[in-house]
């Protein structure tokens, strides 16, 4: 989160908004219009979620890429081609093939619970809770809301997050915050994932943040983006809010880095 002159109060461990490491103050280094990172190796790297893919195929032999053209007869679901999917995504169909294959490794009946997710936040913020965040995380990527994730919506969620445009990833993030998938975001529901951020990593921190963080930072910003007073966010205002306000872009940045 960043305060109003700049600094980030979870003491410069995450990224900045253009995409760039923390000083070790977190004072960001470009006070001027957002900018879309640019998404290396190294970038892509830091996801969670990549990892854990990627840690997969390291540690299994994976089949060769002519397996990957996902002619399957083991698995409960089928994906799609990779070639439709290269069209639906803004990855290669080599880097398709590898998620795939890590996919596959961990993911047998070719579906991710949500068991998994919080199976894999635990081990990369071991320090914390992650159960809640990978609760709700879980849900935005399940979008047919029947308990499983298809490895097409995994891929194509991820694509978004890594590397869509501005106004695709805060929608992506609305859809984060608007929990019951109303359509609306209430202030009790971006505390809520605000506070689940907080329990896997905020109070591990240095300098350490106060347990009242996250309410002072939701009630600062869903002030501005409730534009109209009546309570709830529209996706409109949200992403109007945030494309005008680089303290808020800034800070909307945090659900990206802890992917």
């Amino acid at each position: 989160r960043n305060t109003a002159d700049g600094k980030g109060v979870d003491g410069g461990l995450l990224p900045d908004a253009n995409g760039k490491e923390p000083s070790p103050g977190g004072q960001r280094e470009d006070r001027g219009k957002w900018q879309k990172p640019r998404i290396t190796r190294k970038s892509l790297m830091k996801c969670c979620l990549v990892k854990w893919i990627i840690d997969s195929t390291t540690n299994t032999q994976g089949p060769e890429s002519s397996d990957c053209e996902l002619e399957l007869s083991t698995v409960r679901h089928q994906p799609e081609g990779l070639e439709q999917l290269q069209v639906q995504t803004q990855f290669t169909k080599k880097e398709l093939q590898s998620l795939y294959r890590g996919f596959k490794n961990e993911c047998p009946s070719g579906l991710v619970d949500e068991e998994t997710f919080k199976n894999i936040y635990s081990q990369f913020f071991p320090q914390g809770d992650a159960t809640t965040y990978a609760h709700f995380l879980f849900n935005a990527f399940d979008m047919d809301r029947n308990g499983s994730i298809r490895f097409e919506d995994f891929v194509i969620g991820l694509s978004v997050l890594l590397r869509g445009s501005e106004t695709e990833k805060l929608r992506w993030a609305f859809n984060l915050y608007d929990i019951n998938k109303d359509g609306y975001i209430t202030k009790k529901e971006m505390l809520a994932i605000m506070t689940s951020i907080y329990d896997m990593m905020g109070r591990y921190t240095s300098p350490s943040v106060r347990d009242v963080d996250p309410s002072e930072h939701v009630d600062k910003f869903f002030q501005k983006m409730d534009r109209n007073r009546d309570g709830v966010v529209t996706i409109d205002e949200f992403i109007e809010t945030c494309q005008k306000d680089e303290n808020i872009m800034a800070s909307m940045q945090l659900f990206e880095n802890v992917i």
